[in-house]
C-alpha cells in the first residue's frame, strides 16, 4: 500500500509542466503536443466511460426500464467512472481538494451530459425505430468536445497560488 504523501509525489513526478492542466509522460512521443496527448488520453477515458454507459443502459433497458430513465442512471455511472479516470491519467493535479474538484467536474459534466441527454431524447422521440444505444452514442459524441474543454479550463485547471 502506498502512503498518501508517496502517492502525491508520484503524481507530481508525472507532471513536468505544472503551468498547464495536462499530464505529460505516459510514453507519448516528444513531438506530440501536450494538448493533443491529453486529448488522446481523454478519448481513451471517454471510450471507457462510453462502455460503462452502454453496459449500464443496456442492462437496465433489458429489464424493461424506460430508455429515458435508464439513460439517467447510465449517465451517472459513466460520470463516476470518467471522473476517476480523468483525474488519474488525463489532467494534472489541480492542487484542489478532491471534493472541490468533484464539484467542478460535476458542474461541467452536468452541462455536457445535459446536452448529451437532450440529443438522446430528441433522437429517441424523432426516430422510435432507432436502437436506443445508437442515440446514446450520438449524444455522447456530441458532448465530448464540450466536456474536454470544460474540464481543461475549469474542473482540472491549476489552482492559482
Amino acid at each position: 500500500m502506498v502512503s498518501r504523501t508517496k502517492a502525491a509525489s508520484l503524481r507530481e513526478a508525472r507532471v513536468s509542466d505544472t503551468s498547464n492542466a495536462y499530464k505529460s509522460g505516459y510514453g507519448a512521443p516528444s513531438w506530440l503536443s501536450p494538448k493533443f496527448a491529453a486529448l488522446m488520453r481523454f478519448g481513451c477515458v471517454g471510450l471507457a466511460g462510453l462502455t460503462a454507459d452502454l453496459t449500464c443502459f443496456s442492462a437496465l433497458h433489458a429489464h424493461d426500464v424506460s430508455p429515458l430513465v435508464a439513460r439517467v442512471f447510465s449517465l451517472a455511472f459513466a460520470t463516476l467512472v470518467t471522473w476517476r479516470l480523468n483525474r488519474a491519467v488525463t489532467y494534472a493535479d489541480s492542487g484542489r481538494q478532491q471534493s472541490g474538484e468533484a464539484f467542478r467536474y460535476l458542474c461541467v459534466t452536468g452541462l455536457a451530459q445535459g446536452f448529451s441527454y437532450l440529443v438522446f431524447a430528441v433522437l429517441i422521440h424523432a426516430f422510435p425505430a432507432l436502437m436506443p444505444q445508437l442515440a446514446l452514442m450520438a449524444g455522447a459524441a456530441s458532448a465530448a468536445l464540450l466536456s474536454f474543454e470544460g474540464h481543461r479550463i475549469f474542473s482540472f485547471a491549476r489552482r492559482n497560488s
